[in-house]
């Protein structure tokens, strides 16, 4: 039987310099197909307001979505992790134990491993909190996408030397608060080199360079899904919109003309 990824053997592949990988997933066969291959994370973002549900931006995930995918996702996985993103308003409000109480029922009712929470100090002591209540908790630096509103759109962050330095300041503070790894979005590749050499914990990068311990993507846009807006840290690896588009137009046409179904494909 295949070994489940533990929260110990990320820390072990930082440790030996051995690259983590880590794509999104929201629903049974993608995750099932990511986890075939060997990946070792697979988040269940909040993205997926976007990706799945049409969204301008993940604002308007409710905890109910989340769910909803991660069961959705943990069906179809049998070694990798997976993390869930806790979702706007589901944290960063004035009861710590309500925010134990939303990251507990993600967990419960989805069996994923974690789950994922924006920001730095601000966000310290519900951090502590859930790692007390025994949820494993993995954070989140950068570009924030619940933040949006605050940085002014999807943009490359901490460029200015104080907003870099608070950067390094919420990694050492989230690393002492227990999470057991950070994601760094859209930073200078330089300041995302200077916190995974800094911090003992696993650094997971998109948009921040190649010296992170490990790299994220949305799947969609590494598959050439989305094809609306390509971000400058995504590589292509495969052009499935135009393949799919061709498919579909195919089908399409072959029923139009009768040559679709074939004798083959009709019973007698």
């Amino acid at each position: 039987m295949t070994n489940k990824v533990t929260i110990k053997m990320l820390q072990q592949k930082k440790d030996l310099k051995e690259k983590i990988t880590m794509l999104t997933a929201y629903d049974y066969q993608t995750a099932k197909l990511i986890d075939q291959t060997g990946i070792d994370i697979i988040l269940v973002g909040d993205s997926l307001g976007m990706v799945v549900l049409g969204y301008e931006d993940t604002l308007g995930v409710t905890i109910e979505d989340m769910i909803h995918h991660s069961k959705a996702v943990t069906r179809g996985i049998k070694r990798a992790m997976v993390v869930t993103d806790l979702p706007f308003m589901a944290y960063k409000i004035a009861n710590i134990s309500q925010t134990v109480q939303n990251a507990g029922r993600i967990i419960k009712e989805s069996g994923v491993t974690a789950v994922k929470m924006e920001g730095g100090q601000e966000i310290v002591e519900e951090v502590k909190a859930t790692i007390n209540a025994g949820i494993p908790v993995m954070g989140h630096l950068g570009l924030t996408p619940q933040s949006v509103n605050q940085f002014g759109g999807f943009k490359v962050q901490c460029k200015e030397e104080s907003a870099a330095k608070k950067l390094v300041e919420d990694a050492f503070a989230l690393e002492e608060a227990g999470v057991f790894a950070l994601v760094l979005e859209c930073i200078p590749a330089k300041l995302a080199k200077e916190v995974t050499e800094k911090i003992s914990i696993p650094t997971i990068g998109i948009g921040a360079g190649k010296d992170c311990d490990g790299q994220v993507l949305v799947t969609q846009d590494m598959l050439g899904i989305l094809s609306d807006f390509t971000p400058r840290f995504v590589r292509r690896y495969a052009d499935l919109d135009n393949q799919i588009k061709q498919a579909l137009k195919k089908y399409k046409e072959e029923v139009q003309n009768g040559n679709f179904p074939s004798l083959d494909e009709s019973f007698i």
